[in-house]
C-alpha cells in the first residue's frame, strides 16, 4: 500500500540527520501499536541506514550474535572479528559507522537486558561531539516515557528530539481508503469509526482481499469469523502496555466504552470506591494515552468526563469485552446484536469526527474565527442535564451544532435545530448565535443555509483539505 502522508515526521528526521553530521544524537519514536513507525523509518532510510529489531524472545548472548552478523554483513565489522559484550557492539557502532542506526521496538531490552541503556547512557557522554544519528522506536508507550522521562533511568535527558507518532488524520485515511476501492463516503466514515487512522488496519484490508467490501463482510473477515484477523488484537496490544495490572485497567476501559464517562460513574460501575481507582484513570490518561478527559467549553473548571481515544479499543470494550464467552463460541444472538447497534457506535464517533473536521475546515467558512471549539454539557433548571456536540466560540460570537448519523429530511433537520435553539438557552449567550447541523445526508442543506442555518453531510468532507490543526507530536529536548 501506498506511503501517505508523515511530512512533518519525514521533515523532522531530515533536520535531525542534517545535525546529526555535527553531533550524536538521539531520537526516539513511539506510539502505540499499528501507528506505523516502522514505515515511516524504512520509508526516511530507504536502504540507507542500519536496523536492528530488539527481539524480546531471543537470549541477549544471540541477540548481540545477530546484530554482529549486521555490522560483517554491512562491512563495518571483519568476518574474523568478534564482539563479546554490548560494550563492544556499541563502541564499533559509534568509532566505525557514522550514518543513522535505528532500533526497532528499543524497549525490549528491558526484556533482553536492562544493561543496554546504561552502556547507552555511557557511549552518549563520552562520544556527545561525534557524529551519529541513533533512532529508537517503541510500541510500549507507557516503557518508552519511563526509560526517557524518569530521571532514574540511565538515558533521561540523552534523547534530543521525540515524536509521538499520532494516527493518520480522516483526510489521509480517506487517501488509503480510495486506494483500496472505498469510494462512498458512508463506508469511508464507517471504516474510520472503527479503524481510525491507523495504517496497519488499511494494510489488513488490502491483505485479505477486502477492497471495495461492505462494512459488514469486513466485520464477519477482521471478527467473526473463525481465526478473525483481529480477534485478539485489542488484548495483544494492551496486554503489552499494562502488563501484570492489566485486570483493572481492562476494567475501567469497559466502564467508559459503556457510558460511564465520570470519575464516580465508573467508581459506581465496578463498585470501587472512587479513591482506588484515580491513579489507574490518571495513567490511562496520561501514560499510556488511551483515555482523553474532556471539559465543557465554557466553565471548563467543571469535572471532565473520560472517553477511549482509540476506536477499535472503543469498540472492543463497548462489545467484546463484556460478551467474550459468547464472543468465542461466535454466537449468533451476539453476532446480530453487535451489528445491529453498530450504527450507535458509529454515531457516536461521528460527532468526535465532526469536531475535527469543523477544526480543520470549517474555520474559514463562517462569519467569525472560532477561538475555541468543542463540546458543551450541563445542568438545566429541574435537575435534568443538556449536551450539545459542538460549540465554537469568540468573545462576541457562538456557534452551536448538532451532529446526527442519520438520513435527514427538511423538517426533521428544522426539527433538531428548533431543539438545538432550546438548548443554547443553558449556555451563557455571547452578543450573536449561530446554528449548525452535520448529518449523514441531509435532504434540503441549500434550504437551510438560504435560511441562515450551517448544514454539512458527508458529501461536505469529500472537500477536506490536508489537516492544518498543529498536533504537538514532535518535541524537541
Amino acid at each position: 500500500m501506498k506511503f501517505v502522508n508523515r511530512e512533518r515526521e519525514l521533515a523532522t528526521l531530515s533536520k535531525t540527520k542534517k545535525l546529526s553530521k555535527e553531533k550524536f544524537w538521539f531520537t526516539a519514536v513511539y506510539g502505540i501499536r499499528r501507528v506505523g513507525k516502522t514505515r515511516l523509518i524504512l520509508e526516511f532510510m530507504k536502504d540507507n541506514g542500519l536496523y536492528f529489531f530488539v527481539n524480546k524472545n531471543k537470549s541477549s548472548e544471540i541477540l548481540l550474535k545477530e546484530f554482529s552478523e549486521i555490522l560483517k554483513k554491512n562491512n563495518i565489522l571483519g568476518r574474523l572479528e568478534v564482539i563479546a559484550s554490548w560494550d563492544d557492539f556499541f563502541d564499533v557502532l559509534v568509532n566505525r559507522y557514522p550514518g543513522m542506526v535505528v532500533f526497532d521496538e528499543f524497549q525490549n531490552f528491558n526484556l533482553v537486558d536492562k544493561s543496554v541503556f546504561g552502556i547507552m547512557q555511557k557511549m552518549y557522554d563520552l562520544n556527545e561531539n561525534k557524529p551519529a544519528m541513533i533512532v529508537l522506536l517503541g510500541s510500549i508507550v507507557g516503557l518508552m516515557k519511563k526509560i526517557f522521562n524518569d530521571q532514574k533511568e540511565p538515558l533521561y535527558g540523552r534523547v534530543k528530539r521525540k515524536i509521538n507518532l499520532k494516527p493518520l488524520d480522516f483526510y489521509d485515511t480517506t487517501k488509503l481508503c480510495n486506494e483500496l476501492g472505498f469510494r462512498d463516503m458512508e463506508t469511508i466514515v464507517s471504516l474510520y469509526s472503527l479503524f481510525g487512522g491507523f495504517p496497519k488496519y488499511y494494510v489488513a484490508l488490502e491483505d485479505q482481499g477486502l477492497q471495495g467490501e461492505s462494512v459488514e463482510k469486513i466485520l464477519d473477515s477482521f471478527f467473526f469469523e473463525e481465526n478473525a484477523v483481529l480477534e485478539d488484537e485489542v488484548l495483544v496490544i494492551l496486554s503489552q502496555e499494562f502488563g501484570a495490572r492489566s485486570g483493572i485497567y481492562y476494567s475501567i476501559l469497559e466502564a467508559v466504552a459503556n457510558g460511564n464517562n465520570s470519575l464516580s460513574e465508573i467508581a459506581s460501575y465496578l463498585s470501587r470506591h472512587k479513591t482506588s481507582i484515580t491513579r489507574h484513570i490518571t495513567e490511562l490518561h496520561k501514560y499510556f494515552e488511551i483515555l482523553r478527559l474532556e471539559r465543557p467549553i465554557i466553565h471548563g473548571k467543571k469535572k471532565g468526563l473520560l472517553f477511549i481515544n482509540h476506536p477499535l479499543i472503543n469498540l472492543w470494550f463497548r462489545f467484546f469485552y463484556k460478551n467474550y464467552s459468547l464472543y468465542e463460541r461466535r454466537d449468533p444472538g451476539f453476532i446480530r446484536n453487535v451489528k445491529d447497534q453498530l450504527p450507535a457506535f458509529i454515531g457516536f464517533q461521528f460527532e468526535e469526527l465532526c469536531r475535527k473536521f469543523f477544526m480543520e475546515m470549517l474555520r474559514d467558512k463562517l462569519p467569525f474565527n472560532p477561538i475555541e471549539i468543542g463540546r458543551q454539557w450541563g445542568k438545566i433548571p429541574g435537575g435534568d442535564t443538556y449536551e450539545i456536540d459542538i460549540v465554537g466560540l469568540n468573545k462576541e460570537n457562538i456557534l452551536f451544532v448538532e451532529c446526527k448519523w442519520k438520513d435527514l429530511k427538511l423538517n426533521e433537520a428544522k426539527r433538531i435545530i428548533k431543539q438545538l435553539k432550546e438548548k443554547s438557552q443553558y449556555v451563557p449567550h455571547k452578543e450573536k448565535e449561530f446554528f449548525g447541523l452535520m448529518a449523514k445526508r441531509i435532504d434540503g442543506k441549500e434550504k437551510l443555509r438560504q435560511e441562515g442555518i450551517f448544514a454539512w453531510d458527508i458529501e461536505d468532507f469529500r472537500n477536506l483539505p490536508p489537516s492544518l490543526s498543529s498536533h504537538k507530536s514532535i518535541q524537541n529536548r
